[in-house]
């Protein structure tokens, strides 16, 4: 046996396999005893423990800190009589790991190393399944020599010698067709471009005609966003009455083993958060040997790299580094740092979340009580610097409403639920199956609510709350609102592309839904100036419709207002009493102010479709602190 190998494995190629099968193993207790690595308290402690988790016994102690990792590593290999695979001396071969897949290494935590005469060594960081993984591998690997190594250092091997082919794969797991990586192409711009240049030549040449069809358009809309807003807001304070007077709720079926979470908390130019960030979240309830969390950073982004390499995280939490690409956008990160999760549940938090304690332990017990199709659980969102000042005010109102009254009642109806962009959560097998999140879309959240919708799958609304910053400056928030209504207009554009496949997909209802979400929201904030314009005739102002629309149109339009304004506080109130903050109530009426500062994103939107469709505007974190927080 070669110099290079001898450190990989103890026995022969011939001699592995045989001891492998016919050898009954001591447990990895019993070697971790012999070298006093564990307490008996902590061990008896940990086996308690992993009676009722889908864990194995040496991630348990890790995660308490019961276990050295170096410790754990030698008793595992003298266990199966392999010594550890130093990948970093003894890089993986790449045209081997081609042959293997690198799908299947990593969802194996297996890596073919080198060629030994007619066998193939392979680290694996999962000795316990080696028997079966042999029998999934390549006929030309032939023998398969089991070596060990730990599963973090596993992938670091497959990142220094396959990033690229991964980088590319988080670009573009999303079909072609699902995917607003069209935009690329000229011929999306250049029809945006002559649509903008022909409505301005069209108000030119017959303003009257134009702003009359517009008119009847924005009030068309204006009545269908209103009438979808009040049957939701009506559906969700229906089920909150009739849950109230049910008795108790049915017993739960309980869950034998408690699975793995992966959360991705992807990190951009993040200077200072990485202590609040690791108290936040461990301040979680879940057992933490069941945690994975993942904080997702850009190789170039030096800033964040350097706050995380000062900070001390526990085990449970760790930094995967996404590749630079030919874009830089969170859902290519979350894409990429995907394949690296070990959960069988996926979520996804914010940098400045502060979820509720019980959080993830309702996650798992909901999608345990509910069958496959429901796909995606979407958390409740809330702020925690609501009274900084009338912008975090009108946020926090404006989230209250959507969060707690609106969005549960579109699931509730059957609709399209346009998810938000954290307290997400999904069933693993179903987002791979979805390809993950469109990694050129600006607001992949939504988009992905539509493909779940589109492939059969559910979501559903779950009463727990994560707190996060509310953006209460005027600029940053209109950029963030921009990149948000950019990305429903690409949405809304990739999946009208085929219009008859998403009728057939979702049917007449749910069509419909998409539309007045989606095309309904972008023409308000559109046509917010024509709207805002029938000032001018209620003030007797000269307007171009003054003695066109008839006296029965003005009266319908003056009614269709006082009812949107209506409709609007009333929701306004509902959400902030759901949120508990009936402080608010008095600040509910100045939404009529707030809401139209959306069409400044707007325009800023579709002009940003035509020069940088696939552009990410940050939204910056940290500028208000928890701690500084006061509730109205």
């Amino acid at each position: 046996m070669s110099k290079a190998t001898q450190f990989l494995v103890v026995d022969t190629p011939r001699a592995a396999p045989r001891r492998t099968i016919t050898r009954a193993r001591r447990p990895i207790g019993d070697y971790l005893l012999e070298r006093n690595a564990v307490s008996p308290d902590a061990l008896i402690k940990a086996l308690a423990l992993q009676r009722r988790q889908d864990l194995r016994l040496g991630d348990i102690l890790l995660a308490h800190g019961m276990v050295a990792e170096d410790d754990l590593t030698a008793a595992l290999a003298a266990q199966y009589g392999a010594l550890p695979a130093d990948l970093a001396q003894l890089p993986p071969d790449p045209r081997l790991i081609d042959a293997m897949g690198i799908d299947m290494c990593l969802r194996e935590g297996a890596v073919p190393v080198r060629r030994l005469g007619g066998a193939t060594i392979i680290a694996t960081s999962r000795p316990e399944a080696f028997q079966v993984l042999r029998q999934k591998l390549p006929k030309s690997f032939g023998e398969p020599i089991m070596a060990f190594s730990g599963e973090r250092d596993i992938h670091a091997a497959i990142l220094a010698t396959r990033n690229r082919q991964l980088t590319q794969k988080a670009e573009t797991r999303v079909a072609e067709d699902e995917s607003c990586r069209f935009w690329y192409g000229a011929t999306p711009r250049n029809i945006l471009t002559m649509l903008i240049l022909g409505l301005f030549c069209a108000v030119l040449a017959a303003p009257v005609p134009t702003i009359t069809a517009l008119t009847f358009w924005a009030l068309f809309t204006l009545l269908a966003t209103t009438a979808l807003k009040c049957a939701a807001a009506i559906t969700t304070l229906r089920a909150r009455k009739h849950a109230q007077q049910s008795g108790p709720p049915p017993e739960r079926p309980a869950i034998a083993r408690l699975p793995v979470v992966s959360v991705m908390v992807p990190l951009f130019h993040e200077e200072d958060i990485a202590k609040r960030l690791v108290d936040r979240l461990g301040r979680l309830t879940y057992p933490k040997e069941l945690l994975d969390i993942c904080l997702v950073t850009e190789a170039d982004d030096e800033t964040t790299r350097a706050m995380l390499a000062r900070s001390r995280l526990p085990y449970w939490m760790r930094v995967i580094t996404v590749p630079t690409g030919s874009l830089k956008t969170k859902p290519r990160a979350l894409n990429f740092a995907l394949d690296f999760c070990r959960g069988s549940i996926i979520g996804v938090y914010d940098a400045e979340d502060a979820p509720d304690p019980d959080q993830i332990h309702r996650i798992v017990r909901l999608f345990h009580e509910r069958g496959p199709e429901v796909a995606c659980l979407q958390g409740q969102l809330d702020f925690y610097n609501t009274s900084k000042n009338w912008f975090s005010r009108c946020f926090t109102i404006e989230y209250a409403a959507w969060f707690r009254i609106i969005l549960p009642g579109i699931a509730r109806m059957g609709l399209v639920v346009p998810l938000g962009g954290t307290t997400l959560f999904f069933r693993r097998p179903a987002l791979e199956s979805l390809g993950g999140w469109d990694a050129h879309n600006v607001t992949e959240d939504a988009d992905l609510g539509i493909r779940l919708a589109r492939h059969g799958y559910r979501t559903e609304l779950v009463e727990t709350t994560t707190f996060e910053e509310a953006n209460c400056r005027l600029w940053p928030w209109v950029k963030q609102r921009s990149r948000w209504l950019k990305g429903y207009a690409m949405t809304w554009s990739v999946h009208m592309r085929q219009p008859k496949r998403l009728w057939r997909e979702l049917g007449p209802w749910k069509f419909a839904g998409f539309q007045v979400m989606f095309l309904g929201t972008l023409s308000q904030f559109l046509l917010v100036p024509l709207m805002w314009s029938f000032w001018l005739i209620a003030l007797g102002l000269p307007h171009p419709l003054t003695g066109v629309l008839p006296q029965q149109v003005m009266l319908f339009v003056g009614a269709l207002f006082i009812l949107t304004e209506v409709a609007n506080i009333a929701i306004g109130i509902a959400g902030a009493s759901l949120a508990g903050k009936r402080g608010l109530w008095g600040w509910v009426p100045s939404l009529h102010v707030y809401y139209p500062l959306a069409a400044i994103a707007t325009y800023k939107a579709v002009f940003e479709m035509v020069v940088k469709p696939f552009y990410w505007d940050k939204t910056c974190h940290g500028i208000a602190d928890e701690e500084e927080a006061q509730t109205p």
